[in-house]
């Protein structure tokens, strides 16, 4: 490992995009006489990352680190956040939040190895990845040094805009993608693909077809139906099996934790399934509009609240939901992985999916992720004791005392009501309210 050279501000690892910002971030930031290595981690994008490294040195990056952390991102990130359910504001699957603490413990890890004595990202100063990131890195090593270009008052008032971007960028003949036909950024990793802003940032506008890039449109997805298996072990899945399309054919069998993943995310893309359309509420406070692509989470996540179903006590589900899924959800849309909370809430994970063992069975149609039938033998539901034709050891007189207690509040607040209307039955409204 090499020292920074005596007329260099220090040594800067740059998360690195390839893109315009990050190409002419790199270049300023050699411009005001830092050491610049150029850091991409591979978390499933389909990249050319050949291409990136090469671009990077060609600005004037001194090295190019590629880290590849696709399983630790299926393993420690996706698959937690599928045993709890996660979910924020009731639609988007966390897909860009999930990945930033796997790249920032990359870039510490080869900071750390490389001697830099700063990290540095292209995130802007409106956006939830800047928190994401900087909280990582201040949890992984506190010591570190960010700077943040698009925060810097020298830097966003030299480039306003796009339009000064790019005339730095042919300044510094820094090769540079058109994109005036598709006037949105994107984020992708295996787990999904976000598009914001440009177009997108008038709310009323509807995407146009072209730019949804991992799935299939729904109205042209395959008229005949997909059918396949997920299995469960403590609510992780073990095995995906798909049944052949054709008559004769061979059932497809994975096993692997990133195989099961990334076959999931093939059958979600060819039959459209994944995508959503929204307004959400960024950490800072600013609302923002996003469409995102997660094809083969959103499989999982069907799967998996369905096996609950059938294997989890009541009140552990009840818990899990008002506790550790909206807990866990905030944490990692916020940011916090690295911190103590998310060490308490994540521990109680694996307690609640002890007994969710077993199989469902699904069909994937036109966007649509359909529950066909699920089995396990946990035992915590008893056809028996359930059935409407038989009373399986069920005594129906028994219920008659367990209503006579739970009636108890409700008379005492019905007579109360009556007292309030001098002796008549006060007049309600649908919710109960006195009018």
């Amino acid at each position: 490992m090499s020292s920074p050279s005596s007329s260099s501000k220090g040594r800067v690892l740059l998360a690195y995009s390839g893109g315009l910002d990050t190409s002419c971030i790199l270049a300023w930031l050699i411009e005001e006489g830092y050491e610049v290595y150029a850091f991409m981690a591979d978390v499933g994008q389909e990249e050319d990352f050949e291409a990136a490294r090469a671009k990077s040195l060609k600005v004037g990056a001194k090295k190019f680190f590629l880290e590849d952390m696709k399983r630790e991102f299926v393993t420690e990130l996706i698959y937690p956040a599928v045993q709890a359910n996660c979910i924020y504001e009731g639609v988007y699957l966390l897909g860009t939040s999930l990945a930033r603490p796997v790249i920032a413990r990359g870039m510490i890890e080869v900071a750390a190895r490389e001697g830099c004595d700063f990290v540095s990202h292209g995130c802007t100063g409106k956006g939830n990845d800047q928190v994401r990131f900087e909280l990582a890195f201040y949890g992984l090593k506190p010591d570190i040094k960010v700077i943040a270009p698009w925060r810097l008052p020298e830097f966003y008032n030299r480039f306003a805009g796009r339009a000064a971007l790019l005339e730095y960028a042919a300044a510094k003949n820094i090769p540079v993608q058109q994109t005036a036909a598709k006037p949105w950024s994107t984020d992708e990793n295996l787990f999904h693909i976000s598009y914001e802003a440009g177009i997108l940032e008038q709310p009323n506008t509807t995407p146009p077809d072209d730019m949804w890039k991992l799935t299939t449109s729904p109205e042209k997805a395959p008229e005949t139906p997909e059918r396949l298996s997920i299995e469960f072990q403590r609510g992780l899945p073990v095995k995906v099996t798909v049944q052949p399309s054709a008559p004769g054919g061979k059932e497809s069998v994975y096993t692997d934790g990133v195989d099961i993943f990334l076959a999931l995310n093939a059958l979600a893309r060819k039959h459209g399934v994944g995508r959503i359309d929204i307004v959400e509420n960024r950490f800072i406070g600013v609302k923002s509009r996003g469409c995102y692509e997660s094809p083969g989470a959103t499989i999982l996540r069907v799967a998996h609240m369905d096996i609950e179903g059938l294997t989890l006590d009541r009140n552990v589900r009840a818990m899990r939901d008002q506790f550790v899924t909206v807990q866990l959800s905030q944490i990692l849309y916020n940011g916090y992985f690295f911190s103590p909370e998310r060490e308490f809430v994540t521990s109680c994970i694996p307690a609640s999916q002890r007994t969710v063992n077993g199989t469902v069975r699904l069909k994937l149609y036109r966007g649509n992720v359909v529950v066909e039938g699920r089995f396990s033998n946990e035992g915590l539901y008893d056809e028996r004791e359930s059935s409407m034709d038989e009373l399986g050891g069920f005594l129906p007189t028994d219920t008659s005392g367990f209503i006579q207690i739970e009636s108890i509040r409700i008379k005492k607040w019905g007579q109360s009501n009556q007292r309030r209307g001098q002796g008549g039955v006060a007049a309600q409204d649908v919710y109960g309210t006195r009018v």
